[in-house]
């Protein structure tokens, strides 16, 4: 039975760990959301720590593997795939609950995944590394479902003024979403029409934050 290569850090390691974690979360902030039909406040403040907690660990385990030479073919594959699924999760969730528009969960998650086999599909060729205007798609995103999961108006009132920073939050994230979407499309075209075809191996830097 063949091992890993000589020096090739251990799938079981702590950035991948985190990833693991980030999945094990996604059933638990869904749990904790749908209670009394998302109608309780408690709860939902749940969520929302929840979902602070998984997005921490979406940033903190790309960080550890970089910075400790962690990068391995199943981080690669599987963070972006946690991402999608924590993200997609509490937009649908959210969608369910008739707190955020199905067009607006379906345009994100179809530019998420699009993008997501995008990179995997030029990955021979090299890898796309995240932008600053993927950074900040998922920063406001994140910012966007958080002010979503909580119960705002039943904590401070205040409704006209809270569902008009949902509304900005959200606009922004959408925006941001297409815009960032279109360039990455671009960028893989220019990869694909340049880079010589590799003939494998794990990349040095892995598609995160996208």
């Amino acid at each position: 039975m063949t091992g890993p290569p000589a020096g090739a850090p251990p799938t079981l390691n702590i950035a991948n760990v985190l990833t693991g974690v980030r999945f094990v979360l996604v059933p638990v902030l869904l749990a904790a959301l749908f209670v009394d039909h998302g109608r309780s406040p408690e709860w939902r403040l749940a969520a929302f720590g929840v979902f602070v907690v998984a997005a921490f660990t979406d940033r903190l385990d790309g960080e550890l593997a970089r910075r400790r030479g962690l990068v391995t073919a199943f981080g690669t594959v599987a963070d972006p795939i946690a991402d999608k699924a924590l993200i997609g999760s509490a937009l649908v969730g959210l969608s369910v609950l008739g707190l955020v528009p199905w067009w607006a969960t379906l345009v994100m998650m179809g530019r998420e995944i699009g993008i997501t086999l995008l990179r995997f599909a030029v990955l021979r060729h090299g890898i796309i590394p995240a932008s600053r205007g993927g950074k900040a798609k998922t920063l406001v995103q994140s910012f966007a479902i958080g002010f979503y999961l909580l119960p705002l108006p039943e904590l401070i009132g205040a409704d006209t003024l809270v569902a008009w920073v949902r509304g900005t939050l959200l606009a922004a994230a959408l925006a941001l979403a297409l815009v960032t979407g279109v360039d990455y499309v671009l960028r893989a075209l220019r990869l694909r029409a340049s880079a010589p075809t590799r003939s494998g191996g794990v990349a040095s830097d892995t598609p995160r934050g996208s």
